[in-house]
C-alpha cells in the first residue's frame, strides 16, 4: 500500500503515530506539488479556501480517513494504545488465575502474542442456527451434537466429543481467581454469551468474573469481529473490561429462557426492551428474530440478501456470495462460512430451488450460484414460500 492511500476498512486497528505522521507529511508535499490524487483527498475532507495548506490540514486529513474527528483524537488513540500495551507487559492478568473465555479460537493466539498468559477456553456451539431446549448441558449436548452431524458431515460421536470440550469445563472453575469473557455485538457471539451467563448464574465460580465486549472499535470503520484485531488492540481492550454483576447474569439467564421458548414473543418482548444491562444483547435479539421466514415472501433475512447478493453480482461462488454478506449486505455480521453454506441449503434444495448451483464434484466454496426463475419470482413478490415450506437442518434456532 502505497503511503497515500486510504486505509483499509477492514484494518486491524493498530495505527503508528511516526507513520501517520510521516503519511501527512507526504500528502502535503503532493498537495503543493498539484498531485490530483492529493488534492482530491483533501477537498473530501476540507472545503475549499484560498489560504496555502499547512501540516495541520494534511494531519486533519489523515485523522479523518482513519476514522477520528481531529488529529488530537488519532494522537490520543495511539497514545492509549502504546500505554495499553506498555501496561499489559509489566501486569497483564499475571496477577490473577485467569480464565479467559471466547466464542471460537480466533484470539487465542493473539492474546498469547499480546502477551497473555491465562488459560484460554473455546465455547463454540452455534447457537444461532439449529435447534435449542432449556435442558441440563448433558442433554442439550446430545441435542446439539444430533444437528451438528447432521449438518457438517462429522459423526454425532465426534460432534458430542467436540460440544464436551466447550460445555465440560464451565463447571470446573473453581480454580480460577478470575473468568474473563470475550465477546463481540453480533447473534453469535451474544447467543453463546446468553448460555454462559446463564451457566455463570445458575452455578457462580468463587473468583472474579469480567467482559470484554465490543461493538466498535476506534479507526476500524468495519468491525466484525475481535479476531480481525491486532494484539495491541487486544492490551486496549483488556483495559476496558468490566465486572460482570447480577443485572448481568439475570439478563443471561432471561435471554437463554426467550431463546429457548416455543414461540418467539417472550424473545421479542426481550429484544424491545433494549437490555439495558448489555443493549448489545438486545440488538443481536432484535437481529436473530429476523431469521424468521417473512410474511410477505416466506424467507428470513440471510435468505433474502443471499437472494439479493445473487440477482445484484451473479452467477458468483458460493465463498463470494459470503464475501459480499458480510462487507456489504448483512447490518450485522454473524455468520462463519461454514454456517453460511448450511443456511444455503434450503435455498438450492430441489425440486423448486430458489437458487441453482454449479458442478457437485467442485468444493463448495467455488461452486457458482445462480438465481432461478422461482428465486427471482419469490425475491420480487410473485411467490410466497410460506406455505408448504419444508422443514431443514439448517435452520435457525427459533425454528422450532
Amino acid at each position: 500500500m502505497s503511503s497515500l492511500s486510504r486505509r483499509d476498512p477492514t484494518s486491524h486497528g493498530r495505527f503508528n503515530l511516526e507513520q501517520q505522521r510521516k503519511r501527512a507529511k507526504e500528502l502535503l508535499k503532493a498537495a503543493r506539488g498539484d498531485e490530483p490524487a492529493a488534492l482530491a483527498r483533501i477537498l473530501q475532507q476540507i472545503p475549499p479556501r484560498e489560504a496555502p495548506l499547512k501540516l495541520t490540514d494534511a494531519q486533519l486529513v489523515i485523522a479523518r480517513e482513519c476514522g477520528f474527528p481531529s488529529w488530537p483524537k488519532l494522537k490520543a488513540h495511539i497514545e492509549s494504545l502504546d500505554a495499553s500495551r506498555r501496561l499489559l507487559n509489566e501486569c497483564g492478568d499475571r496477577d490473577m488465575a485467569t480464565l479467559h473465555i471466547r466464542c471460537g479460537s480466533d484470539i487465542e493466539h493473539t492474546l498469547r502474542t499480546a502477551g497473555f498468559k491465562g488459560d484460554f477456553l473455546e465455547f463454540s456451539d452455534p447457537f444461532c442456527i439449529g435447534p435449542l431446549q432449556d435442558l441440563p448441558p448433558k442433554e442439550l449436548m446430545r441435542l446439539r451434537a444430533r444437528f451438528l452431524a447432521e449438518v457438517s458431515g462429522m459423526t454425532e460421536r465426534d460432534a458430542l466429543a467436540r460440544l464436551r470440550k466447550g460445555y465440560g469445563p464451565l463447571d470446573q472453575l473453581e480454580r480460577y481467581e478470575r473468568v474473563v469473557l470475550w465477546f463481540e455485538h453480533d447473534s453469535y457471539d451474544q447467543l453463546i454469551l446468553a448460555y454462559v451467563l446463564h451457566r455463570l448464574h445458575a452455578n457462580p465460580p468463587r473468583g472474579r468474573i469480567e467482559l470484554v465486549a465490543v461493538e466498535s472499535v476506534p479507526g476500524v470503520e468495519r468491525f466484525i469481529g475481535i479476531g480481525q484485531l491486532a494484539p495491541d488492540l487486544l492490551a486496549w481492550l483488556w483495559r476496558q473490561r468490566r465486572p460482570i454483576e447480577a443485572p448481568l447474569l439475570e439478563l443471561g439467564t432471561r435471554a437463554w429462557q426467550a431463546l429457548t421458548a416455543e414461540s418467539p414473543e417472550a424473545l421479542q418482548a426481550l429484544a424491545d426492551t433494549g437490555t439495558p444491562a448489555l443493549p448489545m444483547m438486545g440488538r443481536a435479539l432484535a437481529r436473530h428474530l429476523l431469521e424468521r421466514p417473512g410474511a410477505d415472501i416466506g424467507l428470513g433475512l440471510t435468505e433474502r440478501l443471499t437472494l439479493e447478493i445473487v440477482r445484484d453480482h451473479g452467477p458468483l461462488p458460493v465463498s463470494k456470495a459470503f464475501s459480499y454478506l458480510m462487507r456489504e449486505y448483512e447490518p450485522l455480521p454473524y455468520l462463519g462460512d461454514l454456517m453460511f453454506w448450511w443456511l444455503l441449503q434450503p435455498l438450492i434444495a430441489e425440486p423448486e430451488s430458489l437458487l441453482a448451483i454449479s458442478d457437485i464434484h467442485q468444493e463448495w466454496p467455488h461452486r457458482q450460484l445462480a438465481l432461478t426463475e422461482r428465486g427471482r419470482a419469490v425475491l420480487h413478490g410473485r411467490s410466497n414460500l410460506t406455505a408448504g415450506r419444508g422443514s431443514t437442518a439448517a435452520v435457525p434456532s427459533l425454528n422450532h
